[in-house]
Parts: C-alpha cells; structure tokens; sequence
C-alpha cells in the first residue's frame, strides 16, 4: 500500500511540473507568436495564446493556414472561402484550449490528427458533405483540449475579422 502511495505522488508531482512548464512555455510564446494574414489572404496563421479569437476569411483561394489555442481558443469561420483548386490544409493545435472551425457543409474534411486527453472531430451531418467537393486536409493535434468541425453557427453573425 506505501509503494502505491508512492507512486500516486509521484505522478501528481509530474502533472504539477508538466502543467506548471506549460504555463511558462504559453507565456513566453505569447510574447514571440503573433498571428500573420488577414480575412482575404490565402495564407494565414492564427495564434491564440491566453486570450480569444474570433476570425472570418474570405480568401479567394486558401491554400494553407495554421491555428494555435494554447489556454485560448475560439471560432474560425470559413464559410466565406473558396479552397484552392488542389484543396487546402490547415494545421490545428489546441494545448488547454478549443478551436471551433465552421466549414460550408458540402466541403470534405480529412484529417490526421492526434489527441491527447483531447481530440478534434468533425460533428457536420455526413450525408450533407459532397462527394466531390472541395477538400480541407486537418493535420495538427490537441492536448488537454479540442477542436470541432461545424457547418451551421448561428451565433456568428457578431464574429469579426482579427488577425494583424
């Protein structure tokens, strides 16, 4: 019984020391990311470190984007985009924070993707997605947090664009 006293100590102290050097790591990243590419551009990266985002593209043809919730998280709208006549990727990372992508419901999502005491999933009705619609390819993963994949947000007629 001491030997699992023992060990349940040591993994409490672990967990302490993994959350405790994930907090510093999010705040000295927060002074060195910074989110790139505004609603049009064909390229963007998101970072929400401690904070909200809310971010609406209509890029002409997006190619390739990035978004970051690390103890942050909010909305990507994406309704208003075309993808690129070869699809697009978009990485996720979610580290104790949610993303919550709003796709058109026709697009196909593909994703590898790994989670870790999270997970990031695609909840859109699969007989609305067409077979030879546009592809978004997910890659990314999510540690103590998550990502979701949605068609229909009717709270987003307030979403603003914000990225620098």
């Amino acid at each position: 019984m001491a030997a699992f006293g023992r060990l349940l100590r040591l993994i409490l102290g672990l967990w302490v020391l993994g959350f405790a050097g994930s907090l510093i790591g999010a705040a000295v990243s927060k002074g060195r990311l910074a989110s790139k590419g505004g609603s049009t551009d064909d390229e963007f990266d998101l970072v929400a470190i401690f904070e909200p985002l809310e971010f609406a593209s209509t890029a002409p043809a997006l190619r390739r984007a990035s978004v970051l919730a690390w103890y942050g998280g909010g909305t990507v709208d994406l309704r208003g985009v075309t993808l690129d006549a070869g699809g697009a990727s978009l990485d996720l990372k979610a580290i104790f924070g949610g993303i919550r992508l709003v796709v058109p419901e026709a697009w196909r999502v593909e994703h590898s993707t790994v989670g870790i005491f999270g997970g990031i999933g695609d909840g859109r009705d699969p007989d609305r997605v067409s077979p030879d619609g546009p592809t978004l390819h997910l890659t990314g993963f999510a540690i103590f947090g998550g990502a979701g994949v949605i068609s229909d947000a009717p709270d987003l007629h307030a979403v603003t664009t914000a990225a620098a």
